[in-house]
């Protein structure tokens, strides 16, 4: 697990492992080799391009907070959420997604779009993304959250999949977003082009941008490689303020201001 007070690795796709004033939080874990429908035994849908940098085993207890944006397949992976179960672990998802949790978790919490509990000593706020949150065509009663949490030293923004939004504009005390920046062609009605991911970064005023879903599945029709191109093309002079981690590397970012 990291050890700094404040610090991020991306593990693949929207996975992402962060300490926040010390408290261990995984956003949206998705460890299977295959995600999609488990149909006769076997999933079907998307393969990883790459292995995961980290066994779901490695890391069961390990988080104190375990994040879920929404309920699509390449966030919610129940075969990697019932290898995390376990009793030090405390669970947030949106509305409506509750029952997609494998049993054996310390507790349970979903939310609203504009709640705002403390959860394992760290405030999480629900935003609503631009983004639609059904697992499958019938329920649409599911929804899709963003989560800022902050700490006393710093806040950090997981903002999971969204399109462009303005919903993100002027926070306040930001450390760290985690934006999407693939997956766009041909859906940018759900998934933000690396341009609009950098223009919501700059509007929520954080320091530091960390991209994520992108090199992991292969979901859309841009080459892998394009999202951080673009993006880094569109940061221009302010690339050092874009997190370039490699799979499964850490990268500690001071206490948090």
């Amino acid at each position: 697990m990291l050890q700094q007070q404040f610090a991020v690795a991306w593990l693949g796709h929207a996975s992402v492992l962060a300490r926040c004033g010390g408290v261990n939080v995984l956003v949206d874990p998705v460890l299977s080799e295959r995600i999609g429908y488990r149909i006769a035994g076997r999933t079907i849908g998307p393969r990883r391009l790459s292995d995961a940098p980290v066994h779901a085993e490695a890391l069961r207890g390990a988080a104190d907070l375990l994040l879920i944006t929404h309920a699509h397949f390449d966030h919610l992976d129940r075969p990697t959420l019932r290898v995390l179960a376990d009793a030090r672990t405390t669970v947030v998802v949106p509305k409506g997604c509750a029952r997609l949790i494998p049993k054996g978790f310390c507790d349970v919490v979903e939310l609203r779009a504009q709640d705002t509990p403390d959860v394992c000593g760290l405030r999480v706020e629900s935003m609503e993304p631009n983004h639609r949150g059904e697992r499958h065509a019938w329920d649409r009663h599911r929804k899709a959250l963003s989560y800022v949490v902050r700490w006393d030293a710093g806040g950090a923004l997981f903002a999971g999949d969204t399109a462009m939004t303005h919903a993100f504009d002027a926070l306040q005390g930001l450390d760290l977003a985690v934006f999407g920046i693939g997956a766009y062609n041909p859906r940018t009605h759900a998934h933000a082009t690396p341009e609009q991911a950098w223009a919501m970064f700059k509007a929520c005023g954080a320091t530091k941008l960390l991209p994520v879903h992108h090199s992991t599945f292969h979901m859309s029709d841009e080459p892998m490689d394009e999202p951080m191109q673009r993006l880094i093309a569109a940061a221009g002079e302010e690339r050092a303020r874009v997190v370039e981690a490699e799979l499964g590397e850490t990268k500690a970012l001071g206490t948090g201001h």
